[in-house]
């Protein structure tokens, strides 16, 4: 008979745990079932925390070398590839062990194999074992998509993982992607003294961002002597005594570009491939996502889903938030459904790119009537003493309800100011109101008033 639990977790990361430990508000018997390597998840292992530890640590070394700018000499400035490793390590580990405490703590039972479906409402482990539960949530993640590019499958391509793990500068790297993970890592390379080469399909880099943004920061790059091609499309991929060979087409000619190495940054898609989820009656969507309601709970009753294998962003504080509304919607507690239009994205590149709400195509798709004004960083006493003349901020309000929709940073902390903006655009405040509030000079969030000024004149003299 197999041993029955109130609510059951496929997957130990982010939205998974969220999942499991508001289930322990509600019931006693909670399974989490977890076959990976290690413990912890995406974001800990090999996303969020490894990356931005080793980004940070160039973009330090990018400001020493810029270090005259500021009166100083700071001769010798060089990177430690050992020494940066040695670091993230330490913080991985930190952060895992304290995840692990808390997925291996008695108040779960934890089996530590990879499960599949074998009906609605019960699952079998590798080692044959079987287990039911009256819930079940599906947070599994993602893994590095291999899409169909010529000659790709026949070449020896680092993924992310294997980047953020480097023991040494590679002298030449290709990256295959403008999404976030090849630009955050592309500039990472780039700095730590890679010759790095971009090619992208679409006509600009970072397609979720929208041009404006991406035009800014391919000319940052550009200044760093990175290559960077859009709007390419690839002929064909192969190895060479060197190394890799990538051949494409850019603006109408042959393009061909060697190097030691390849980087497949075009993207992640959904770990789902060997649950079985045709025995759930599970469907997913165009791009493997599992399909949900509002409150995460997929086309078969009682089975929920949340992370990456969910949608629509592969973010931590969403996965987060996806998986304690399941479960607090499977157990009948009645949460509000979520919602999707303060949606904050960060890209961790130099300038770093931030947005939160509708961008200003976005807005005006909707068939909103969108009021915009924006502000440059060039003309802003802070990032003027900050050596951080490059991008803006901009503001977009809807002119019949003045509320804040959206907002957009790219510059100097860009990660850090777009919070000022997440409150107003999901709870609808006004660009007056936000201007009731004091901004301390001189700050780099101080910015944000040139727009909003703006935006209340306007709105209200309209």
């Amino acid at each position: 008979m197999p041993e029955h639990f109130d609510f059951l977790v496929l997957g130990g990361g982010s939205a998974g745990y969220a999942s499991a430990r508001t289930a322990r508000e509600f019931c006693e018997r909670v399974a989490i079932v977890d076959g990976s390597a290690e413990l912890g998840g995406l974001c800990i292992l090999q996303g969020c925390m490894p990356s931005k530890t080793l980004i940070y640590s160039t973009d330090i070394l990018h400001l020493a070398k810029q270090g005259e700018k500021f009166g100083l000499r700071i001769a010798g400035a060089g990177i430690d590839m050992s020494a940066l490793q040695a670091r993230k390590r330490h913080w991985v580990s930190d952060f895992a062990e304290y995840r692990r405490e808390q997925l291996e703590s008695d108040r779960f039972t934890l089996f530590r194999q990879s499960g599949r479906f074998i009906g609605p409402q019960e699952i079998a482990l590798d080692d044959g074992t079987r287990i039911r539960a009256d819930r079940i949530m599906v947070a599994t993640g993602s893994v590095v998509n291999t899409p169909d590019v010529p000659g790709l499958a026949n070449v020896p391509a680092w993924t992310s993982d294997d980047v953020l793990g480097l023991e040494s500068v590679p002298d030449s790297v290709i990256v295959l992607g403008g999404g976030i993970i090849a630009c955050e890592l592309g500039q990472f390379l780039a700095r730590a003294g890679s010759r790095v080469t971009l090619v992208q399909r679409g006509n600009h880099i970072l397609r979720e961002a929208g041009e404006p943004a991406a035009r800014v920061i391919e000319q940052a790059f550009r200044d760093e002597d990175m290559e960077v091609f859009t709007g390419t499309v690839i002929e064909g991929i192969e190895k060479t005594t060197a190394g890799i060979r990538v051949s494409f087409s850019h603006e109408g000619r042959a393009v061909t570009r060697e190097a030691g190495h390849l980087l497949n940054a075009l993207g992640r898609r959904p770990n789902t491939s060997r649950l079985n989820l045709a025995a759930a009656g599970l469907r997913t969507g165009p791009r493997g996502h599992l399909l949900h309601d509002d409150w995460q709970q997929t086309s078969q009753p009682g089975i929920y889903t949340g992370g990456d294998c969910a949608g629509p962003a592969e973010l931590v504080h969403i996965a987060v938030r996806q998986g304690e509304t399941a479960a607090r919607h499977a157990f009948g507690q009645d949460p509000p459904p979520l919602r999707y239009d303060a949606l904050m994205t960060v890209v961790f590149t130099d300038p770093q790119v931030a947005w939160v709400g509708l961008r200003e195509d976005e807005a005006r798709a909707g068939k909103l009537d969108p009021v915009v004004e924006e502000y440059p960083f060039e003309d802003h006493g802070k990032s003027l003493l900050m050596e951080a003349p490059r991008g803006y901020v901009k503001v977009i309000a809807d002119r019949a309800s003045g509320r804040i929709v959206g907002a957009e940073c790219v510059g100097k902390d860009a990660s850090e100011l777009i919070h000022a903006l997440t409150v107003p655009v999901a709870i609808g405040l006004t660009p007056a109101q936000c201007m009731e509030a004091d901004w301390y000079h001189p700050t780099l969030a101080e910015i944000w008033t040139y727009p909003l000024e703006e935006l209340a004149e306007e709105l209200n003299n309209g």
